[in-house]
């Protein structure tokens, strides 16, 4: 099992750790500040170096056992077993989608819909909503830029899985439930603002995420309007 560090702190940059498995194409370790995919936001990129050597990190995704794998270039030398590294983040990209996933949260917020799908990615990013009414591009940005403006704290906490079973409204997603098997739940809260299960990596105030606005609304069906954002900084 890996140690999240991000999961406490979104804003580490890096941290000291041990390999505990490596081969063609990964390295996993004992903790890591590296997201891995899921929830729609991409894994990390960034560098891991120990004494003799580096090697850039292209990927990161889930493993067995609950360890992260670190994705390397299937011809890169990796470190052995044992072997104590340095991962550093590429902050630039991470703090971009960091930025992205708190304004899909403000996002989710004003459009009172089912989600049944999102992606992030440091150029756009997109929610899906389950409904056929039209979504007003210039009243949204609008709103978005009140809700950065207002410059609200962010912050996680943990609910039992009982807990969340009796709350079924915070679930928003209609297509991807909450992981289970740990016995808790992580809430992203935005003060006033939103509340629901979410894994992801965000920032500690609305204020951070800058200019944002509805790049395109797409029909994607006749119960899917896609909303897509951009970020103007």
């Amino acid at each position: 099992m890996t140690e999240v560090l991000f999961r406490d702190d979104s804003y580490l940059k890096s941290c000291d750790a041990s390999v505990v498995a490596s081969g063609e194409g990964f390295i996993c370790l004992d903790r890591t500040v590296f997201y891995p995919l899921g929830g729609g936001q991409p894994g990390d990129t960034g560098t891991i170096r120990w004494d003799g050597g580096s090697v850039d990190i292209v990927d990161t995704r889930y493993a067995d056992d609950r360890k992260i794998a670190h994705i390397v270039p299937a011809d890169a030398i990796v470190p052995p077993i044992g072997t104590r590294v340095d991962a550093t983040l590429d902050w630039d990209r991470r703090y971009i989608h960091m930025r992205m996933h708190t304004a899909m949260h403000l996002l989710g917020s004003l459009i009172p819909y089912g989600v049944t799908g999102g992606n992030i990615s440091m150029q756009k990013s997109r929610l899906d909503f389950d409904t056929h009414e039209p979504i007003d591009k210039t009243e949204i940005t609008e709103q978005l830029a009140e809700l950065v403006a207002a410059n609200k704290r962010v912050s996680c906490r943990w609910i039992s899985e009982a807990e969340l079973d009796a709350q079924p409204e915070l679930v928003r997603t209609m297509s991807v439930q909450p992981p289970r098997g740990a016995g808790v739940i992580r809430l992203l809260e935005i003060e006033g603002i939103d509340l629901q299960p979410c894994g992801g990596t965000h920032l500690a105030s609305t204020g951070e995420v800058g200019q944002v606005r509805i790049s395109k609304i797409e029909n994607k069906g006749k119960h899917n309007r896609r909303v897509n954002i951009v970020l103007d900084q």
